[in-house]
């Protein structure tokens, strides 16, 4: 079989997983009905004018048709899995063999990046991984050793679980192709947009202070009109509704190893004034939204969202080894990596801190998912009343997420991802259980919100 010409074009930088789940799954959706119907125009005109320029339509077409004419019509496909910052894996029988189509989508969902090749299954190393949780649970020690066989070495997983009022801390670390307890509890990782849960916090306390009402409008904290006079409320930012698009237009991403290290004050008055726009309805993840709405939040007491976020949480909570900058940590900061296990610098944030920019432990988070079991603590509880219905299976509170367990229980979740680490937190408040999972490696969201989901299930059936 021929070579089949292959094209793709990457945009690279985080989103939510849950955030293009559904827009994905139109795209592939059309894309088959579309291939197998031979209407080349019309998947040209689903892509993106970057992919339009790269791939003109008579090489769409030529591209598009020798495919066919090597691999027949899409059969049957199956979803992979997100890679966060990168694209879609979907396993493609098509009629003659089975083939990988990995699909990317821009800001307004249009394709800009179609890489199709053989699919490979994935394969056991030959080198297996040695599980040393020997002093761990039999069940717990197997969960974690599932997943994190397939990581790099110099991984470090740091997992707190709460259940029957106690929280046990289950540290692992990845060294020679062996997995072996650590105690890191007290050890800080970023903890990527996990940070929009407190930046709704501080929002909460404020609320609950009679400072703001949620329904009041960010502008009234600016000198200047928005870019067509575009109203923003406070809740629209904390639950992803204000039509936002994911980063702001001037944000210069050819810093990939910092990208918003160099967005600052004037940069975001820029924004507003001359590059703002709403592009989507209803919920649309926005990493420009939440730092809209620390920043402002800041403004809103004539300070810095960092201080009010040290003041109104970290002291609040006994949060002491949280933090808000990597510098001076020293070696309780465990390094980041690549998913290819290489080491990766630390991410810094100025004025869009709030959408991702926080540093803590498992300790420090554990502190603030047992606050959450306090009947009397009325902000928290805002945090996680429903705002907007996403779908049957998903709600959305102020910075929560708010989903349904295996066992239909419900329970508030997010995620984080920067350049070297990923994470997942996940709280049932009825239960009374939550399970916290931080790492120091990028772009295995997948695996850490399974294995923080799996972890959660089995303590509910407990």
């Amino acid at each position: 079989m021929k070579k089949l010409f292959s094209f793709l074009i990457l945009l690279l930088l985080s989103t939510s997983i849950f955030a293009q789940t559904e827009n994905y799954t139109t795209a592939i959706n059309l894309f088959q009905k579309n291939f197998n119907e031979g209407k080349y125009d019309d998947i040209f005109n689903t892509f993106s004018p970057e992919m339009q320029k790269a791939l003109p339509l008579e090489n769409t077409k030529q591209f598009l048709t020798n495919l066919k004419a090597q691999l027949g019509d899409i059969k049957n496909k199956e979803f992979i899995s997100y890679q966060q910052t990168t694209y879609a894996t979907y396993k493609t029988q098509f009629e003659k063999a089975v083939f990988a189509i990995n699909i990317s989508l821009d800001k307004q969902n249009k394709i800009n990046g179609l890489f199709i090749k053989p699919y490979e299954e994935v394969k056991e190393s030959q080198s297996k991984t040695v599980n040393a949780l020997t002093t761990y649970p039999q069940d717990i020690a197997e969960t974690i050793y599932s997943k994190a066989k397939e990581f790099p070495n110099n991984t470090q997983l740091s997992i707190a679980i709460i259940q029957n009022g106690k929280t046990n801390y289950f540290g692992i670390i990845k060294e020679n192709e062996m997995i072996k307890p650590i105690e890191n509890q007290n050890k800080i990782f970023e903890i990527g947009s996990i940070t929009k849960v407190f930046t709704s916090t501080v929002l909460a306390s404020l609320v609950e202070a009679n400072t703001i009402k949620l329904n009041d409008h960010v502008n009234t904290y600016y000198p200047f009109a928005f870019k067509n006079n575009i109203k923003l409320s406070f809740e629209s930012l904390a639950n992803h509704t204000s039509g936002l698009p994911r980063l702001p237009g001037n944000l210069d991403l050819s810093n990939e190893t910092n990208p918003y290290k160099n967005y600052h004050q004037k940069d975001m008055e820029d924004c507003l004034k001359n590059f703002l726009s709403l592009e989507n309805k209803g919920y649309a993840y926005s990493n420009l939204g939440t730092g809209l709405l620390g920043y402002t939040l800041g403004l809103s007491q004539k300070t810095t969202f960092q201080k009010l976020l040290q003041k109104n949480v970290f002291n609040k909570y006994g949060m002491t080894n949280s933090f808000t900058a990597s510098e001076n940590l020293g070696n309780r900061l465990i390094k980041g990596h690549l998913k290819n296990g290489n080491p990766t610098p630390n991410w810094d944030f100025d004025v869009l801190f709030g959408a991702g920019g926080m540093l803590s432990t498992t300790e420090d988070l554990a502190k603030f998912a047992n606050a959450q079991f306090d009947p009397k603590n009325k902000e928290l509880a805002l945090t996680r009343k429903p705002t907007f219905t996403i779908d049957d299976k998903m709600k959305i509170g102020l910075g929560w997420h708010i989903l349904k367990s295996k066992n239909d229980k419900e329970f508030v979740w997010h995620n984080g991802g920067t350049g070297g680490y990923s994470s997942s937190m996940a709280v049932d408040n009825n239960d009374k259980t939550a399970v916290i999972i931080l790492s120091n490696v990028s772009e295995i969201n997948d695996s850490i919100d399974k294995l923080c989901f799996e972890l959660l299930n089995h303590i509910q059936k407990k």
